[in-house]
């Protein structure tokens, strides 16, 4: 039958696409957060999604806790159903992520739109990325949508000339303080 040939070919050339697939090593990376709670590389590669999901999450409410306290400060803007940032300090418009690593079609164009819509607004879009190892397109669509992208130390930096506190310095302090014991 021509349908079970057409869908044997495509089964192969997904076979072929799978067996060609090259992983890159693994991440070994530790990051900040990941050195307060004593998070091993092997720990969270047992479900990337759920520590990614979580740290960014803790991340974000780090941000927002330091910069609470500015008299120009305001939590995420809602625009209908979408919160296209986590926090407002003047005319800052701050989204936090943890990292960026996924290139969906969807996500790229998201970061884009949401960009243009913060600067309708009179925003200037900041994205503050606690990690270094984020995807380039995913960068580049960030840029394109009109954020000012700051990753790792610059993302510290940038927190210390805002609010004032330092939140590299104070979570150092904290590194192996908040272990897990599973």
């Amino acid at each position: 039958m021509i349908i079970e040939s057409n869908l044997d070919s495509l089964l192969e050339r997904y076979k072929n696409s799978f067996i060609a697939k090259e992983y890159p090593d693994e991440n070994d990376d530790h990051d900040i957060l990941m050195k307060v709670f004593g998070i091993t590389p092997e720990l969270k590669r047992e479900n990337k999604q759920y520590w990614g999901r979580e740290l960014g999450k803790l991340w974000e409410s780090l941000v927002i806790e330091a910069c609470r306290n500015l008299p120009s400060f305001q939590p995420a803007l809602k625009i209908d159903n979408d919160e296209p940032c986590d926090l407002r300090v003047c005319r800052l418009a701050i989204d936090t992520k943890y990292r960026v690593g996924s290139g969906d079609a969807g996500t790229l164009k998201k970061f884009k739109a949401y960009g243009a819509l913060l600067k309708e607004h009179e925003y200037n879009p900041v994205f503050l990325f606690l990690r270094e190892d984020n995807l380039p397109a995913a960068i580049t669509a960030c840029r394109q949508g009109g954020w000012t992208i700051y990753t790792g130390k610059q993302s510290f930096d940038f927190i210390k000339n805002i609010s004032g506190f330092d939140m590299e310095e104070y979570l150092t302090n904290r590194v192996q303080s908040y272990l897990i014991n599973r």
